[in-house]
């Protein structure tokens, strides 16, 4: 496998050449597509340099082993074969991760869709906080968030909250969230001091062009109402709030963020694009059942992907079976931990799968 790479490295050096070329800067778009290649390839590249300068310096050590009779110097020559022999395994590793076919979406921006589901006001509560878990780990990342529509209980919960997230490789990191995030406290509104259980569903899509999904205004009702605060009251004098129903699979989305209907309105089909493109990916990945299940956290948004246990401080991914001592920092955005793990167990499952061939 190593050595049907030296074709990669050709292109790789191919490409380097092209993005100097001044006819090539001409053309900003077949430019900025091999920058994109370009970008994409090197860290295989620079990976697979390490791995033959490695191999060498082991067929080097090997070598000089055959020829060595101090026993000091055999031993020291002995300690960096083995290390050598080591590198080679872990790089090996890192190499068949990478090449690994690449979810076409990662790269993407993100809808992220929080919706409060059992517990009533304690789940809206809990959706409003996961809100905040979210916002607050794009901002560590420099990612821009970007409201689309709250719908507020009154008690500063969340019945529903639909925004975006821009930035590089939002999805790829995120795309696990999808599914039921369970909580389980003590609500304050609990006089006799009883752990409570409310669950949130939490949806990441994909942002979509309109290349990628064509969709027929025809098949669109458009309605526009006066945007609200909290408590109903009126936040906007203008009939600004849209509401888009797609005809054909009844889906509805709503906007009213923004003070221009226009610019609500071209939010809303944003969103709904992505949630007809969700759909037919999950077609699909429905009619590929094996290919489904080698995905961690893809899947059905149903399912329980998650605890978070307020009297023990803990955070538990079912799926992979991890737990983390650190609630607080945790809903203050600090869950890259946890992504880096549902990232891992992901690239592990689809390893066993190509290996299994």
């Amino acid at each position: 496998m190593i050595d049907r790479l030296s074709g990669i490295v050709e292109r790789f050096e191919d490409i380097a050449h092209q993005i100097s070329d001044p006819m090539v800067i001409a053309d900003q778009e077949r430019w900025r597509k091999l920058m994109k290649e370009h970008s994409d390839l090197e860290t295989l590249v620079d990976k697979y340099k390490a791995y033959k300068k490695t191999e060498e310096d082991v067929a080097e050590h090997l070598a000089m082993l055959e020829e060595e009779s101090d026993e000091e110097m055999r031993a020291l020559v002995k300690a960096e074969l083995t290390e050598g022999k080591e590198r080679l395994v872990s790089l090996e590793e890192d190499i068949k991760i990478l090449l690994l076919p690449k979810d076409p979406n990662d790269d993407k921006n993100v809808f992220v869709e929080i919706r409060g589901g059992a517990g009533g006001d304690e789940a809206a509560l809990f959706a409003a906080q996961l809100f905040r878990m979210y916002a607050r780990y794009a901002e560590r990342n420099r990612w821009k968030v970007e409201t689309i529509s709250i719908n507020e209980n009154g008690i500063g919960g969340f019945k529903e909250a639909v925004f975006m997230i821009q930035g590089k490789g939002v999805y790829s990191k995120l795309k696990y969230e999808s599914g039921v995030h369970r909580v389980q406290r003590v609500p304050v509104t609990e006089s006799g001091g009883r752990i409570h259980t409310s669950t949130v569903t939490v949806a990441v899509l994909p942002e979509v062009d309109e290349v990628e999904v064509d969709v027929d205004m025809n098949d669109i009702r458009v309605d526009v109402y006066r945007s609200s605060g909290n408590g109903g009251q009126s936040v906007n004098t203008t009939d600004s709030a849209v509401r888009l129903t797609h005809i054909p699979t009844g889906l509805v989305v709503s906007c009213q963020d923004e003070k221009s209907q226009l610019k609500n309105k071209e939010k809303a089909l944003r969103v709904l694009r992505a949630r007809l493109y969700e759909a037919e990916l999950e077609k699909q990945q429905s009619e590929q059942a094996q290919n489904r299940r080698s995905q961690v956290g893809t899947g059905d948004r149903s399912e329980k992907i998650r605890t978070y246990n307020f009297p023990q401080g803990r955070v538990t991914d079912h799926r992979i079976k991890v737990t983390l001592h650190k609630l607080d920092a945790f809903l203050d955005g600090d869950i890259e931990e946890m992504v880096d793990s549902l990232t891992t167990a992901d690239q592990a499952e689809k390893l066993k799968m190509i290996e299994g061939e």
